[in-house]
């Protein structure tokens, strides 16, 4: 039997947490929650989600895009490089958007970018292809 595939929240909105974690959870996923870019850090040193929920402003107005960089480039987090990151704020503008003139941006571009409030059917369509996709990759029977 395979286990439920495994989404890391991290954002400090608790309510947004709650929220997300009830939805994730009555469509068949696992939730981890982190309520900070260091929590969240911690936990993908131990922890192998499927898919990772990342809010941009946390403690410091950037520390999404520092866990994004962090997870795909530092050495420590090599398991997770693969992982899917789905970038969920309230700022309107992509990170392409926000810094155009940046040569870093490919390093703190997430894979997808969605702004709060969700639209929920589009998240939960782009949640279950990217689940789905990431399970038939990574089981092998």
């Amino acid at each position: 039997m395979n286990a439920l595939p495994t989404v890391l929240v991290i954002d400090d909105d608790q309510d947004f947490q709650a929220s997300v974690k009830a939805l994730l959870e009555s469509n068949g996923c696992a939730v981890l929650s982190a309520n900070s870019a260091k929590e969240g850090l911690r936990k993908l040193a131990t922890e192998r989600p499927d898919l990772i929920l990342l809010d941009i402003m946390m403690e410091y107005s950037t520390d999404g895009y520092g866990v994004n960089q962090a997870v795909k480039y530092q050495d420590e987090y090599a398991a997770c490089r693969n992982t899917p990151i789905i970038m969920v704020s309230s700022i309107q503008e992509t990170p392409d958007e926000r810094f155009p003139a940046a040569g870093e941006v490919d390093m703190i571009r997430p894979d997808y970018y969605l702004t709060k409030p969700l639209d929920i059917p589009k998240f939960l369509a782009l949640v279950k292809r990217l689940v789905t996709r990431e399970a038939s990759h990574g089981a092998a029977g």
